[in-house]
């Protein structure tokens, strides 16, 4: 195994971290990531494999748990009931409740309010350049998701700072100032959500909080602790997920000045999931070693973590035809952005569903729409989105 050094907060891997990644590949199915200190894999059938293998799983083994100072208690607190760092029996139990409130059904039926939405922001959308991004990108799915809980809409701010604060626990080069930010959020998104999950059980309304104090299956219902960690967890995932995939779409349609085509109703699922595939907003996700596992012809030892590269995986010529070129038009075939196995992740059909809903609408919209700078992406590796996207609609 191979064995390479790329530091995640250098600035040109941050702007285009592909270039590593192919490097990266073909050293092998495996790498060792120095900077890291994991075994790492970009190669698309090693990273399915890894997802969907039950020796393999996203909590910590206990030979492996390291003390965490205090100060940071708050926020490990609510990790502690977060379903996306569980293993079964207690995954399938959390799991399965939140499935009963967020249901296809409860997803498909926000079409016409995220339609409704899009217009919305659309007509406010100030003269001359903007930043599409503050402007549209981040405020329709805060605002999607806060509808969705049944929180008001006007908490959108809050909500947002907090999901950006929390989230920075993920980031690579995080310190002392981002810990102390993210424990801070997480304290006060945790005291408005208990608040409002009381208040809900009290008198309980059409949202997915009252759907999740509802939902229960064979007589098992989530603690208030799990429904908080599961709320927080829908907003952060799926919200930071969203932005970034909304900022790294419109980018790739207006720098391949993409047909019309391409986002007529017949065409707009495979252009989502080619955006989905070419630039995802996540990329790179863990797992730990069970056992002692052969994956590929690499002894992967136990209690060992590896980390998945889900967007060198994504660009594998073995699984795609010409990985680096973005083709609207490519036949669809299962990407990773979301994962695979247990762990798909939950929020993935309303992500879905609100690119596919709004990249048409905005463009059809905003006939004239430009870029106005050259995009940047920030530096939040193992996420990818842009710090702002310049536009003019004129």
């Amino acid at each position: 195994m191979q064995s390479l050094s790329q530091s995640p907060t250098d600035p040109d891997f941050v702007q285009n971290p592909y270039p590593f990644y192919e490097r990266a590949r073909a050293a092998g199915p495996f790498f060792l990531w120095q900077d890291y200190g994991l075994i790492s894999t970009g190669n698309y059938a090693a990273a399915n494999a890894i997802y969907r293998d039950r020796r393999f799983g996203r909590e910590i083994p206990p030979e492996a748990r390291q003390p965490s100072p205090d100060r940071l208690a708050p926020f490990y607190a609510v990790e502690a009931h977060s379903m996306l760092e569980l293993e079964p029996p207690r995954h399938t139990r959390l799991r399965s409740l939140v499935l009963r409130a967020f249901t296809s059904r409860r997803i498909a039926a926000l079409a016409p309010e995220i339609t409704a939405l899009c217009h919305d922001l659309i007509d406010r959308l100030p003269e001359g350049e903007f930043d599409l991004l503050a402007e549209f990108g981040q405020r329709l799915p805060v605002i999607v998701i806060a509808r969705l809980l049944g929180v008001p809409e006007e908490m959108a701010p809050d909500l947002l700072r907090w999901s950006n604060a929390m989230v920075g626990m993920y980031q690579a080069g995080r310190d002392r100032a981002r810990e102390d930010a993210a424990v801070a959020a997480t304290e006060d998104f945790v005291a408005f959500m208990r608040r409002y999950v009381e208040d809900r059980r009290k008198t309980p309304r059409d949202d997915l909080i009252t759907a999740l104090i509802a939902a229960e299956e064979a007589g098992e219902k989530l603690s208030t602790d799990e429904l908080i960690t599961t709320c927080i967890l829908l907003l952060n995932a799926g919200h930071e997920a969203t932005v970034h995939s909304i900022g790294n779409g419109v980018k790739l349609l207006l720098e391949h000045k993409t047909p019309r085509s391409a986002l007529a109703a017949q065409a707009i699922t495979g252009t989502v999931e080619e955006i989905l595939r070419l630039d995802p907003p996540l990329h790179a996700f863990t797992r730990w070693a069970y056992e002692e596992v052969e994956v590929m012809g690499t002894r992967i030892p136990k209690g060992a973590e590896v980390q998945i590269l889900l967007a060198a995986a994504n660009r594998d010529p073995a699984a795609f035809d010409t990985p680096a070129r973005f083709d609207p038009a490519r036949p669809v075939k299962p990407n990773l952005s979301f994962g695979a196995g247990i762990h798909f992740c939950v929020g993935a059909p309303l992500a879905r569903l609100e690119l596919q809903v709004a990249l048409p609408i905005l463009l059809d919209r905003l006939p004239g729409l430009r870029l106005a700078a050259p995009p940047r992406y920030g530096d939040v590796y193992h996420f990818h989105g842009l710090e702002a996207l310049r536009v003019t609609a004129t």
